[in-house]
């Protein structure tokens, strides 16, 4: 039986989201302990009745202790042969479960975020990093999701003998037809500092003077209209609000991936940006920051420019949409192209069981 600890199963990120589809794909049971908690979305895309949920419901930093106890109690009692933990907290609370349970079982980590700037990042999360890297010669392997995050990581002090680098997978979609030109650019975000709304809307309001025919679309947690903080960016950035949806959270997003022509990730910082490939499996370009593996996942169907420049951004978006039928069409075909050879959820899951059944040493990939 394979344990995994996460840090939280309730949202629609992008480690959650991994996390689902490997639960899916796996024939082993499996016994999901998420920190805080669940959602029914998360465990309905993971369909799998050899799956276990223990929620131990820490929502706050003074729980964190109590929860490594519980941690430690479960693993005494189910004995995993592997234990796999998802995102910092989860990994120093899992290291220190071990601790306390006296286990030897085989300590995973997984990281899934690239330290482009840490300033975006909460106090809480920044405290857990630091706590990690203190604790990360306890595991057996550390599982980047990036290249660049695996380099910044072992540069910051978390062992680099055990860094080992697999990609996140996707799940093709049926093809979808590729309207061109691009005339409506989304973003699918949570609203937090790192994916920098702020930058988006401002680039945004800069690409519609150079384009007037251009629309937006925004999906994710907290980005509603009602939201005083949104209503706050976007008074801020000068684009008019009727030029732009604004979604909230999908529970699932291939409608809002077929409504645009162009995804656009605006983020100060990433690991391996899910939404990227998500949206290049729909046959759709991309504009995004050079956070994370970005540049690498986008390829030749994206356009890249610096982080928190939205005029850079916004000349991205403009020379998209200048793009002719043809050459929209072209990128739109090599987007999917690129996802099917690249990521490919089979070839990517056989690689997380590799190195959990001890087929993969760390430093191998």
């Amino acid at each position: 039986m394979i344990l995994h600890v996460i840090t939280s199963f309730a949202s629609h990120g992008g480690a959650q989201t991994m996390l689902a589809r490997l639960l899916a794909q796996s024939r082993e049971p499996a016994l999901v302990v998420p920190l805080t908690e669940a959602s029914p979305r998360n465990i309905a895309l993971a369909d799998n009745p050899n799956v276990a949920y223990v929620p131990l419901g820490a929502r706050s930093a003074l729980a964190m202790p109590g929860a490594a106890w519980q941690l430690a109690q479960l693993i005494r009692r189910r004995r995993p042969r592997v234990i796999l933990c998802w995102m910092y907290h989860a990994m120093a609370i899992g290291a220190l479960a071990v601790r306390l349970a006296g286990s030897r079982v085989p300590l995973y980590w997984t990281v899934r975020q690239a330290l482009d700037d840490p300033a975006a990042l909460s106090r809480s999360t920044r405290a857990a990093v630091r706590l990690s890297r203190s604790l990360s010669g306890q595991a057996a392997g550390i599982i980047y999701n990036s290249q660049r995050a695996l380099e910044q990581h072992g540069a910051y002090g978390f062992a680099p003998a055990r860094a080992l680098m697999i990609p996140n997978g996707f799940a093709l979609p049926p093809a979808q037809p590729q309207p061109g030109p691009a005339r409506v650019f989304g973003i699918a975000a949570r609203l937090h500092p790192q994916k920098d709304y702020g930058c988006f809307f401002a680039a945004a309001a800069l690409a519609l003077q150079r384009c007037p025919e251009l629309r937006f679309a925004a999906a994710g947690e907290d980005v509603e209209a009602g939201n005083p903080q949104i209503r706050h960016l976007l008074a801020q950035s000068g684009l008019p609000p009727e030029r732009i949806e604004l979604c909230g959270e999908l529970a699932e997003m291939d409608g809002f991936y077929r409504r645009i022509d162009a995804l656009v990730l605006s983020s100060r910082t990433e690991g391996f940006p899910n939404v990227l490939a998500e949206a290049m499996s729909h046959c759709r370009p991309v504009v995004t920051t050079d956070t994370g593996d970005a540049a690498a996942v986008a390829g030749p169907a994206g356009l890249v420019v610096p982080p928190r420049d939205p005029a850079a951004l916004a000349a991205a978006m403009a020379e998209m949409a200048g793009w002719s039928p043809d050459r929209y069409g072209a990128a739109a075909q090599g987007a999917r192209a690129r996802v099917a050879e690249r990521y490919g959820l089979p070839a990517i899951a056989a690689a997380f069981d590799a190195v959990l059944n001890g087929e993969v040493l760390p430093c191998a990939v």
